[in-house]
């Protein structure tokens, strides 16, 4: 404790004559640190876990249906905020500036299509539903120049930062900042938990209580399934909910996914980092653990206030190692869901799939770019032709990692209405009006190029080379 106490007072000195952040930024950094020290990277103890009762975790199709009365269903749009998480960069997938506004259907960006679906509510229903974006200072200068392109819109856009925090050099435990790295290499954004601290410290909380807005939808950016649903708008009002997790049924694909569970006699998330060593492949099991978190959160805007000023949201903190040129650092974070155990009346909703679609990677990409969806009035829909409700497992090669390069491999999107699975590597190049049917794999020979001809039909087939198309 003494040495924890001496390492404490050294950095606090440090992080104090740090003049890029604000005196609350300081504090928060120093509070976190504090709090990671003295409990460490949490765990839970896993005999307690219970699987959610009917009263905490509800199917979806059991919500009474959204008032058909234009007025009432006004009345409640009028009390809803969107809040978009938009502190993500493109980089992973070859792009520059904030994610959402990479073009993912159609010429819209991720950002279009947000301001689209808002703008179609407020004109239906004659409400008013702003839209918070929360950037990150890798995303705020970017944002703020692009939103103006919506200066004439009908949504009203507010934009707030989250926190800007030294990252840690392990060996000295100082600020990589003081030891001279002050360009953005020596801050990280940590983590979307931060999302309820800054609405506070921002003062956009208030100003939302103030237009008497009463809740918030919180998602992320590129999450194109993340949209307002009424049926569950309409629940927590009338239930009182202070906070509504989406969690949708686990696939293979989801395995290392947070889940929702019952501790306590509280519902809460369950992320892979908070499971014993012992537990990892349990946990990942889709026979036990059958469901997993979208990101999608509905809470109290009130409840929210509360909870912050009386400094109770305590989410456990998430170690996250890093290297910047060699030096060792830490970045401690923590996760917006991991605060649902602290609110009241709280509930799950177990959505249908088509509420999480994330483009995360090229692969997502395709899916969302081909006929397997269309996009009407801003919401992106799936292909009613498609039988199968899972969409198909697709698999490409780096040479397809970054979006120009994944642009370039393509004269058109291929049909993808039929597709069970796909596995592209190596050099490959597609044509217009190509056709992928059933179980597919192509793997271009080291050095070779393989390109599939215009109109060509593949179904259930491996090509290795143009002779087995």
């Amino acid at each position: 404790m003494v040495n924890s106490d001496a390492k404490l007072e050294k950095l606090s000195c440090a992080v104090a004559k740090l003049d890029q952040i604000s005196e609350k930024e300081k504090s928060g950094f120093i509070n976190l640190v504090t709090r990671y020290l003295s409990v460490g990277a949490e765990q839970i103890e896993w005999n307690k876990i219970k699987t959610p009762t009917d009263q905490q975790l509800l199917p979806y199709e059991t919500l009474v249906a959204n008032p058909e009365d234009v007025e009432a269903t006004k009345k409640l749009l009028d009390k809803l905020v969107v809040l978009k998480l938009n502190g993500g960069l493109g980089t992973t997938m070859g792009c520059t500036g904030p994610k959402s506004v990479i073009e993912v259907r159609n010429g819209f960006t991720f950002l279009d299509l947000i301001v689209i679906q808002i703008e179609n509510l407020n004109k239906k229903y004659g409400c008013h539903v702003p839209l918070l974006l929360m950037n990150s200072f890798n995303t705020n200068e970017d944002t703020l120049k692009i939103v103006e392109k919506y200066a004439d819109s009908s949504v009203e856009i507010h934009t707030f930062n989250q926190s800007k925090y030294p990252r840690l050099v392990v060996d000295e435990f100082l600020p990589l900042p003081s030891k001279g790295r002050t360009d953005k290499d020596g801050w990280y954004p940590p983590g979307h938990g931060d999302v309820y601290q800054c609405l506070v410290n921002s003062g956009k909380l208030d100003m939302l209580l103030t237009q008497g807005k009463e809740y918030v939808f919180i998602a992320n950016s590129d999450n194109l399934g993340a949209t307002v649903d009424l049926k569950i708008l309409n629940h927590i009002i009338q239930n009182q909910n202070d906070v509504c997790v989406e969690v949708t049924p686990k696939t293979l694909a989801d395995v290392k996914g947070g889940t929702l569970i019952s501790y306590e006699g509280k519902i809460q998330l369950l992320e892979i980092a908070q499971v014993p060593d012992a537990h990892v492949s349990e946990f990942k099991s889709i026979e036990k653990f059958k469901i997993f978190n979208t990101n999608n959160l509905w809470l109290n805007l009130k409840a929210i206030k509360r909870l912050v000023e009386n400094d109770e949201l305590k989410m456990e903190i998430i170690p996250n190692p890093k290297e910047v040129d060699g030096v060792k650092v830490l970045q401690l974070e923590t996760a917006y869901g991991a605060a649902v155990k602290f609110f009241d009346n709280a509930i799950g909703v177990n959505v249908p799939r088509s509420r999480f679609l994330p483009v995360k990677a090229t692969s997502d990409f395709l899916l969302v770019q081909s006929d397997l969806y269309t996009v009407e009035d801003g919401f992106v829909i799936r292909n009613h032709a498609r039988v199968n409700p899972v969409n198909p497992s697709i698999i490409l090669g780096p040479e397809f990692k970054k979006v120009g390069d994944f642009l370039h491999r393509f004269k058109s999107i291929p049909s993808i209405v039929g597709l069970e699975s796909l596995n592209v590597s190596g050099d490959v190049s597609f044509g217009s009006g190509v056709v992928l049917k059933g179980n597919v794999s192509i793997n271009a020979k080291d050095g070779a190029k393989l390109e599939i001809l215009d109109e060509t039909i593949i179904e259930n087939k491996e090509i290795n080379g143009h002779e087995d198309i």
